[in-house]
This record gives C-alpha cells, sequence and structure tokens, in this order.
C-alpha cells in the first residue's frame, strides 16, 4: 500500500514527542521504570520543575505515562509508563538507530567537504 501524504498520521506519533524533554522523560521510564518526580528532575537536571509539570501532564493526557499518588504524608507521587505508552519503544530505538546513522553521515559529508578544500589550496 503506498501512503498518500494527505492521510499521513506521521503527526500525530510526532505530537507526542513535540516538547523538548519528552523523550529524554520516556526514555528514563521506560528504561529505568517507575520513578518518582523529584527523581526524574535530578535525572534531567537542566529542566524546569514547571515545563517537567507540564510534559508528563500532556504525556498523561495521551495515556503514556500514568501518575500514582500515595497517600502519605507527605504526598508521595510516582510516574510510570502505561501498557500502551510502552509500543512506542521500538520507534524510539529506530529514531535513535536513525539518529546515530544520520550523525554518522553528516561527519562523513564534512569530512569530503573538509578534504576537497584542502585540495583546492
Amino acid at each position: 500500500m503506498k501512503p498518500v501524504p494527505s492521510l499521513c498520521k506521521v503527526g500525530n506519533t510526532l505530537d507526542i514527542f513535540v516538547g523538548k524533554w519528552k523523550t529524554i522523560i520516556l526514555l528514563h521510564l521506560l528504561i529505568g521504570g517507575t520513578k518518582r518526580f523529584s527523581e526524574l528532575k535530578s535525572l534531567i537536571p537542566e529542566i524546569t520543575q514547571k515545563v517537567l509539570t507540564a510534559q508528563l501532564r500532556e504525556l498523561e493526557e495521551q495515556d503514556i505515562v500514568e501518575r500514582h499518588i500515595y497517600p502519605e504524608v507527605p504526598p508521595r507521587v510516582e510516574y510510570s509508563i502505561t501498557e500502551y505508552g510502552k509500543t512506542l519503544q521500538p520507534i524510539l530505538n529506530m529514531m535513535h538507530e536513525w539518529g546515530e546513522s544520520h550523525k554518522q553521515h553528516m561527519n562523513e559529508k564534512q569530512k569530503r567537504q573538509d578534504d576537497a578544500m584542502a585540495n583546492e589550496s
């Protein structure tokens, strides 16, 4: 079956990943399992608390991440990947592999350009 660009659903998938930190959050939860909010914040020190909260809420709304609140004092909140969210793992793996390949491709391209400039001198 040939894809029809006007009916393409790649954008639906990309919408899940929109947000600078979502893929990193997902990978931490997929690889490291359930995490408390403070653990995620420690694992991603560059993210602000506000942004981490917003990204987690968006992932929760998409049924990718679930939040568990434990009735303790102080309350304990943990985040984990839903079964549905785990279906993103092969996509993330493929994106990682393509990213590695692209990085190598661009390094080789730069080397060819550098060699061409050196030969012109």
